[in-house]
């Protein structure tokens, strides 16, 4: 196989079934003969869904697949599925996908495959590694901001996605439901988790613009052409894409926005290259996605509130079926502390009223 430093040997208890899965390759007519060399590495990064880089006969497919014991919910594979079938032909920033099954006698969860789009996936350890000017990421900002604004005017009927999801009361759902999800994932008592729950009940805005949305978009969702900057090849991980409210999605990417003025406890819960010299505050990330896509971005400190604490309540998620022996992965053996801080900051931006220097 060739080696790709985003991937990894797969983790023990995470292995594919080879013989039903080349048995449903071969039906596909992805696989030609049964007897090729079937190569399987896990991508590393992700908290979420569990992705495997396949090679056979010199081609390689992505595919993806729910965690373990996964409730449905986030996990729908046939969804992101069709979303991306729907998106590729109208937005070519989504790779391309080629089959779908729910079939549990092949890998017992729902699956699909789609290609393997080269580039560049910047996460914190690529960053690093890269030893990046600033004047580069002020580029990656920038095109990151304008892949943003292009995402968020995608005329979604045209892409056959009008009843992905039901915009009208999309943030009071919104806000009611991840508190429902947190409560239920709950293992240790958070003050500031009921605060914030609270507080975002009462401040929702109550009128929105509706667009398409990513609602995980972030650095290492991207993956860039190559090292000018400039072009983003595919923006990855479409499993929570609805129609909503667009600063919504804006402010779930505040969330994961750390900064060198952020305390260490930020940037280390949330290990991200926007602390890197270049990277524009979450304010200044905020007025120019204002300027790239002319929205008004009013109500501020409510969606990047609602940002942090929708970090936390995936965290806490993914820390709950680790205490449950759902999954061994070690990166998720302190997510419950990860949770409590992003809790803890929601509080202090509504406190403060700012999204800035919290601390």
């Amino acid at each position: 196989m060739i080696e790709d430093p985003s991937t990894r040997p797969v983790r023990p208890g995470e292995e594919l079934p080879e013989a039903p899965l080349r048995k449903f390759l071969l039906g596909a007519g992805l696989l030609r003969d049964a007897d090729s060399p079937l190569e399987v590495r896990q991508f590393k990064n992700g908290y979420s869904n569990l992705t495997y880089l396949l090679e056979f006969e010199g081609k390689q497919y992505v595919l993806r697949r729910p965690p373990v014991a996964a409730p449905k919910r986030g996990h729908d594979m046939g969804r992101e599925y069709e979303v991306l079938q729907k998106l590729h032909p109208v937005f070519p920033q989504t790779p391309e996908v080629y089959v779908f099954s729910d079939d549990p006698q092949v890998l017992g969860a729902p699956f699909y495959l789609m290609e393997k789009v080269d580039g560049i996936i910047l996460s914190a350890r690529e960053a690093q590694q890269r030893n990046l000017a600033p004047e580069a990421f002020e580029t990656i900002a920038n095109t990151w901001l304008d892949t943003f604004a292009a995402l968020h005017q995608i005329d979604y009927r045209e892409a056959g996605l009008e009843t992905l999801g039901r915009p009208e009361g999309y943030v009071e759902r919104q806000v009611t439901n991840w508190g429902k999800q947190y409560l239920a994932a709950a293992t240790d008592t958070v003050p500031s988790a009921e605060k914030v729950m609270a507080w975002m009940q009462a401040h929702q805005p109550k009128t929105y613009q509706h667009s398409l949305i990513h609602n995980d978009y972030k650095y290492d969702n991207l993956v860039f052409a190559d090292t000018t900057w400039t072009a983003v090849a595919a923006i990855l991980d479409w499993e929570m894409c609805t129609l909503g409210d667009p600063l919504m999605d804006l402010g779930t990417s505040l969330g994961y926005w750390t900064t060198a003025s952020d305390p260490e406890f930020m940037k280390l819960g949330l290990p991200s290259p926007t602390v890197l010299p270049g990277n524009p505050r979450r304010s200044e990330v905020v007025e120019a996605y204002a300027a790239k896509s002319g929205r008004d971005v009013a109500h501020l400190t409510f969606y990047y509130a609602y940002g942090l604490f929708k970090v936390a309540v995936i965290a806490q998620q993914i820390y709950f079926r680790y205490v449950h022996g759902h999954t061994a992965d070690p990166r998720f053996a302190t997510l419950n502390k990860a949770s409590a801080l992003c809790c803890d900051a929601a509080w202090r931006a509504i406190e403060k009223n700012q999204i800035d220097d919290l601390h």
